[in-house]
């Protein structure tokens, strides 16, 4: 498999210049990583929106190897503290609604410290795409536990395997009220572009859940294979969620998991509700 500096290069090469920093690249992300393939998948998503261009969106991100995102791509950009992304993208979203705001953040970042804004962000339904980039560790600070990391696994911080139970942040995002909520993997490189283009269009709290491998951190200590064999497992695990509503309860076993469209209905949205608030008491 070639690393990933190739890869993003090549997608460049195919019309996606005009949306990255070039003076930034190549990236600094591992050879096999997923995030560079998340992040093109970000790009075409955009490339391909109706009424979206580099003017009027922002991108947005936290800390940790996913949110280095954010320096690479040629917008109006914003890298904040660690687990606030959210916040701050609320802020930005309420201070200029007309523009796109895009959250790219990572398991740790946006499940961990950043749990609380990832819960109230849902709940008040604000209008931001928010792009989750899993790799199921902490790659950036050493290879520690983050609470997708699942059972069982080997971390820095749990050597002989973890005995947490995984968080699901789409099924947290859904029970919160995220009115769009998606799946896919780096290794399903088009679907992924779909889910972030549906929740571009969609209006209101939207979470895709991109799972991308982390060959350095995770899959070495787990013995998982080169990251071809961790796309591979990806593709060998990752179910439609059509076929998966279809599976008994007993073949939805841990090691498998839905992709796709989980969640998507039309809710009120938190900025045009406070507007609406504002105009009532005089604000406006």
């Amino acid at each position: 498999m070639a690393d990933t500096n190739t890869n993003l290069h090549a997608d460049i090469d195919r019309g996606y210049e005009q949306l990255f920093r070039q003076n930034r690249l190549p990236h600094l992300w591992c050879p096999g990583c997923g995030n560079g393939t998340a992040l093109k998948c970000i790009a075409e998503a955009i490339e391909g929106a109706d009424g979206i261009t580099q003017d009027n969106t922002v991108i947005v991100s936290g800390i940790g190897c996913s949110s280095r995102g954010s320096g690479y791509m040629d917008f109006d950009t914003v890298h904040t503290a660690h687990g606030r992304a959210i916040p701050f993208a609320t802020g930005i979203k309420l201070a200029r609604p007309e523009l796109n705001v895009v959250v790219i953040t990572g398991d740790g970042d946006c499940t961990a410290i950043g749990g609380n804004h990832f819960l109230h962000g849902c709940r008040r339904n604000v209008d931001l795409t928010v792009v989750l980039f899993n790799n199921n560790i902490y790659g950036m600070t050493g290879g520690q536990t983050s609470p997708t990391t699942p059972a069982g696994m080997s971390t820095t911080t749990a050597p002989y395997g973890t005995v947490d139970r995984v968080l699901d942040a789409c099924r947290i995002a859904e029970a919160a009220g995220a009115t769009y909520v998606a799946r896919s993997t780096a290794f399903h490189v088009k679907h992924l572009t779909q889910m972030i283009a549906g929740g571009l269009g969609s209006h209101g709290f939207s979470l895709i859940e991109a799972i991308v491998q982390c060959p350095t951190a995770y899959g070495r200590r787990n013995k998982m294979g080169a990251p071809a064999a961790m796309l591979s497992w990806m593709r060998d695990h990752a179910v439609m969620k059509s076929a998966w509503d279809k599976l008994p309860p007993e073949k939805r076993t841990p090691d498998k998991f839905p992709i796709g469209l989980l969640c998507a209905y039309e809710g009120a949205e938190y900025g045009a509700a406070n507007t609406e608030i504002m105009r009532r008491a005089g604000g406006l």
